[in-house]
């Protein structure tokens, strides 16, 4: 009898994978609105775990090109992961809200003036590879990768390569450096994603914080 009610008194925990970084604290603030803080998180520290017992939720830092790793993987539970990454990774998670936070456009950008070379490969630096093949496919058109990380802006400038694939949010710094998008290839913001398995188990638990966060979303 005492086994059977110790299986009873089994307590299930939601494990959730933030991103580190300006955007992590945004859906965290999103979060904490739908009622789910935790202490000490927004302290400046090395801290990476925390713990709110009475919504008996786990929340964890990791690097945004990580968490769709951990909730994959059953780690986590539920993520909060940009589009951009979603995209690039294609983890195998279901993805359940778009937060409309952190939003910008992953776009072709080339110095101005640029005509495509068509008569071979097109030199493409980006740290989003599969994103990047996947987009000239799409348009029949052969490409170079060159992977970078950071700095793209300079690839084209120094000659490196004709054109880059990233992240643009105001265009600012291609304005600066004399390039421009000429292409956007999609629109980008925060979603929240859910291992399958947890998802099939703790559907209930997990359609609340939906709820509270789309409530949220929508009063914002």
């Amino acid at each position: 009898m005492r086994c059977i009610w110790a299986e009873l008194q089994v307590i299930t925990v939601i494990n959730v994978a933030l991103p580190k970084g300006r955007l992590g604290h945004k859906v965290y603030e999103m979060m904490a609105n739908a009622g789910y803080s935790f202490d000490g998180i927004t302290d400046k520290g090395r801290r990476l775990v925390f713990v709110n017992e009475a919504l008996n939720m786990r929340c964890f830092w990791v690097k945004p090109f990580d968490v769709p790793v951990y909730v994959e993987r059953g780690t986590a539970d539920i993520g909060l992961a940009g589009k951009d990454i979603l995209m690039e990774r294609k983890p195998d998670v279901y993805e359940l809200l778009d937060l409309h936070a952190g939003k910008c456009k992953m776009c072709v950008a080339a110095v101005n003036g640029f005509h495509d070379p068509i008569e071979r490969p097109l030199k493409v630096a980006t740290e989003f590879p599969n994103i990047s093949r996947e987009y000239y496919g799409s348009l029949g058109r052969e490409i170079d990768v060159i992977e970078l990380r950071g700095s793209l802006e300079l690839a084209p400038v120094l000659g490196l390569s004709d054109v880059i694939v990233d992240i643009v949010e105001t265009g600012t710094t291609l304005r600066e450096n004399n390039l421009s998008v000429i292409a956007t290839i999609a629109e980008l913001s925060a979603r929240l994603i859910a291992n399958k398995s947890a998802y099939k188990f703790n559907g209930g638990i997990i359609s609340e914080i939906i709820r509270r966060l789309a409530n949220d979303t929508d009063n914002a």
